[in-house]
């Protein structure tokens, strides 16, 4: 079957433009331009909540090819505001699929653009950093695109967690979100109350196959609302935009430290080095995609992990006595730190794995064994 060509037009704030054919959607969308380096798990990247504001590029060239199936969701939804691919295949090829790509992104009102050389685009966000863009299937006008372009803030200084965060509590129970109502019994041998800052679904799932009774609440959600649910550790989620502006959950993480055990993922360690005292800074391009290794400085290990932010703790602004645990080896950022004495630790990176391969499992493990401690000492 003939597809229509619609022609489209990808414009950076740089003056540059890419011109292409809507495969998805139509109508006009800016965000801060970004590449994946994945060559799966598009489907994952689509429903992971960390993309809000950005603008996507796949840099592996055939996108779709696998379809969308029920199973590989991260999240309720598509939070990136445009996803552009070389080649897009409208003929998917897998027994678990269910529906097109095209399909998919229509549904949620999202554009996708394809006909695009992702390389030469990919090699300029290298080069020049992160911009802000505009996808439009309505006008070919650069000068006007542009000028629309200069209308979008950036990522830094907004806070996007309030788009993504979910806006009432509720508790993760046999791989989908119950409705929360009053304060439940435990049932499981830990309680994590997790602090949605965009979490992904399979965060929460590791955290039930682990054993864990998981609670959810909004990002915004202050202490005394945290501590009557008598957790025994807390998870930092990951989620999307500038940690610097997501202060009420910096303040919320520095009145915990030292009450309850501490786990944070991607934003949720950058909150966790704000609450310590560090600063934050923006990256020139990010790290968004799988097979980024990590040093491990406590064991020398290299793990290959799965990452996706465009922001950084600077190593140099943490207190003196933070262990600096992994280390990126790609270009030396600080991928996770450890503070013993108040039972707190992050990674960067996403230990879940999806998409991605399993080398950091562990640190959920790590988790359980640090609420064990916890939970000793207090009995003790």
């Amino acid at each position: 079957m003939h597809r229509e060509k619609r022609p489209a037009m990808l414009v950076l704030e740089d003056g540059s433009y890419f011109e292409g054919h809507a495969f998805a959607g139509s109508g006009e969308t800016l965000g801060e331009v970004v590449f994946n380096t994945g060559m799966t798990g598009y489907q994952e990247v689509l429903t992971d909540p960390s993309y809000k504001g950005q603008i996507l590029v796949m840099t592996y060239p055939l996108i779709g090819n696998y379809g969308i199936n029920d199973e590989d969701v991260e999240s309720s939804g598509i939070h990136l505001e445009g996803f552009v691919v070389r080649e897009y295949m409208d003929h998917p090829s897998n027994w678990r699929s269910r529906k097109t790509l095209k399909e998919y992104l229509e549904e949620h009102g999202k554009i996708g653009i394809e006909g695009i050389d992702t390389r030469a685009l990919t090699r300029r966000i290298r080069t020049r950093g992160a911009m802000r863009g505009i996808i439009s299937t309505r006008s070919r006008n650069t000068k006007e695109l542009l000028e629309k372009v200069g209308s979008f803030p950036g990522l830094e200084g907004q806070d996007l967690v309030q788009h993504v965060s979910c806006t009432q509590a509720y508790v993760w129970k046999n791989g989908g979100a119950v409705a929360l109502e009053g304060l439940p019994e435990k049932t499981a041998p830990y309680r994590v109350v997790v602090l949605d800052c965009g979490v992904k679904f399979n965060i929460l799932r590791n955290l039930e196959n682990a054993g864990c009774e998981v609670v959810v609440v909004p990002a915004w959600t202050p202490p005394h609302d945290i501590l009557p649910f008598n957790p025994d550790g807390l998870l930092l989620s990951n989620g999307p935009g500038d940690p610097a502006a997501v202060t009420y959950a910096v303040d919320t993480v520095r009145s915990l430290l030292g009450r309850l055990p501490i786990f944070g993922i991607c934003l949720g360690h950058q909150i966790l080095g704000q609450a310590l005292g560090a600063k934050t800074e923006k990256l020139k391009f990010g790290h968004h995609g799988v097979n980024q290794p990590v040093k491990n400085m406590g064991t020398g290990r290299i793990e290959i992990t799965s990452q996706n932010h465009g922001f950084v703790v600077i190593t140099e602004t943490l207190p003196k006595d933070t262990r600096i645990s992994h280390i990126n080896l790609n270009d030396h950022t600080l991928e996770g730190l450890y503070f013993p004495s108040l039972r707190a630790f992050s990674v960067q990176y996403h230990p879940e794995a999806a998409p991605g391969p399993m080398d950091a499992n562990y640190l959920f493990a790590d988790f359980m064994r640090m609420m064990d401690t916890s939970a000793e000492q207090t009995r003790a």
